[in-house]
């Protein structure tokens, strides 16, 4: 079964020529979250993305992408944000509001420059239109993107906020490094110290003659014999 970008007014289809287009496809996130935001983003009501549904390299910008690998992937946390609807559909004015009669001329202007590609392909005609009709209440499409922008601005949020905490516990992994070997080198010296004592004592204790000055390898404390 070929795969059809799930965007709204696209007609990109997984095959050859795309390919030699440079035309790559991206299925949606496992990740129920991600998964959410990208559909949002997409503006389709009762559109319901499955293991398969797959969104083109069209509507992504240049800088989503990763392409230093032989396969190009998306960027962590990047969210379709190029349609067609962008700048034919939904030119609002600065009320919001867009006349119903300049809204239809720009459907009908739309319909009118894809008439071949739904021609070619007849089977997709009807569903595209069913899934948006409601497109023509640019009000609701202005919050369902409100919506999906303010969701991944928190997910940006988050991302920022679990980097900090993830370089902050290395700093503090760092600083329990340093004072575990600043503790073993105390530890060492006190022994070397313990160790030259006891060997003190003991050519003491056996009546060894002369005099000998020992200076404590940690440098706080001397012997003298």
């Amino acid at each position: 079964m070929p795969d059809f970008c799930a965007a709204f007014g696209c007609s990109n289809e997984r095959n050859t020529k795309t390919k030699e287009q440079g035309i790559t496809f991206h299925r949606f996130p496992k990740d129920h979250v991600k998964r959410q935001t990208w559909t949002l983003a997409l503006r389709r009501r009762d559109f319901v993305p499955n293991d398969r549904s797959v969104v083109c390299s069209s509507h992504f910008k240049a800088e989503d992408f990763d392409r230093t690998g032989q396969t190009t992937r998306l960027r962590e946390g990047v969210v379709p944000s190029v349609f067609v609807f962008s700048d034919q559909l939904y030119k609002v004015g600065a009320t919001g509001k867009l006349p119903h009669k300049k809204l239809l001329q720009s459907v009908q202007m739309f319909m009118f420059s894809h008439q071949r590609t739904f021609s070619s392909q007849p089977h997709l005609t009807l569903p595209f239109f069913q899934d948006h009709q409601y497109a023509l209440d640019p009000v609701k499409v202005k919050k369902k993107l409100t919506e999906a922008q303010e969701m991944v601005e928190e997910l940006q949020r988050d991302l920022r906020n679990a980097k900090d905490r993830e370089r902050r516990h290395k700093r503090t992994m760092k600083s329990l490094i340093e004072d575990l070997k600043c503790t073993k080198r105390r530890s060492d010296c006190c022994q070397q110290d313990h160790k030259k004592a006891h060997n003190l004592q003991l050519s003491e204790n056996e009546g060894t003659p002369g005099s000998t000055d020992i200076k404590s390898v940690c440098g706080k404390d001397s012997v003298h014999a």
